[in-house]
């Protein structure tokens, strides 16, 4: 068959192999490029999240504008941002991380909010503050909303990182992009192919992270759910 002939050819090609175009160096790129997509909207959509959820205070709102958030054209956004901010990493982190971000922000009221009242309100009795009781109760019990909400956010953005090659940036998104251009169709497959190897990769991980690495209290708390 064709495609298995374009991946033999894609992967023996000595300059997937080493330098500037190697495989090792373009999926370096592309976590690279993800990794701060999902930093920064960790960083934005996360504390937030947990205090709406914690207060209760406009989750409607949060509700509504993840939604619309999610509807918005990736490569349209990355086209504005070259316009306003030029050529860069920024015209590609600017619509990675409002793509990260919704699922993150939902994920972090979701958990928070599915923590059980009668706990709360008992760790209030025992005279812990507001600020104790959201990180030493609501948060260890919000972990496995958490941890879903970063497994789709990383999918995602793992997915759409390659746009980056439409503004001349590295990442998988050079062999699908300069494979289409050149008409050179092995390296197309090939790079389409790594990206989905490198979004299942993410899936298992954050699949054996909450297997592994959270609390036991918190792992049998979901079994019944």
């Amino acid at each position: 068959m064709n495609w298995l002939n374009w991946l033999s050819d894609f992967f023996t090609d000595p300059d997937h192999l080493s330098g500037p175009d190697s495989i090792v160096h373009r999926v370096s790129e592309h976590l690279l490029l993800s990794g701060a997509a999902l930093l920064f909207a960790a960083l934005l959509a996360v504390p937030l999240g947990l205090l709406i959820g914690y207060t209760g205070r406009g989750v409607t709102v949060v509700t509504a504008l993840a939604g619309a958030a999610r509807a918005l054209p990736t490569l349209g956004l990355v086209t504005l941002a070259v316009l306003l901010a030029g050529v860069g990493d920024t015209a590609v982190l600017v619509p990675l991380v409002a793509l990260a971000a919704p699922p993150l922000l939902v994920a972090a009221v979701e958990g928070v909010r599915g923590t059980d009242p009668d706990v709360r309100d008992a760790a209030r009795g025992i005279g812990l503050t507001h600020p104790q009781v959201l990180w030493q109760v609501c948060l260890p019990s919000a972990a496995p909303t958490l941890l879903a909400g970063f497994r789709t956010a990383t999918v995602q953005v793992i997915a759409t990182a390659t746009v980056a090659a439409y503004v001349g940036l590295g990442g998988l998104g050079r062999y699908v992009i300069d494979g289409l251009a050149t008409r050179k169709y092995a390296v197309t497959v090939g790079g389409a192919l790594l990206v989905v190897l490198l979004a299942v990769v993410a899936q298992l991980f954050f699949a054996l992270l909450a297997r592994f690495a959270l609390p036991p209290g918190v792992r049998a708390q979901q079994r019944p759910r």
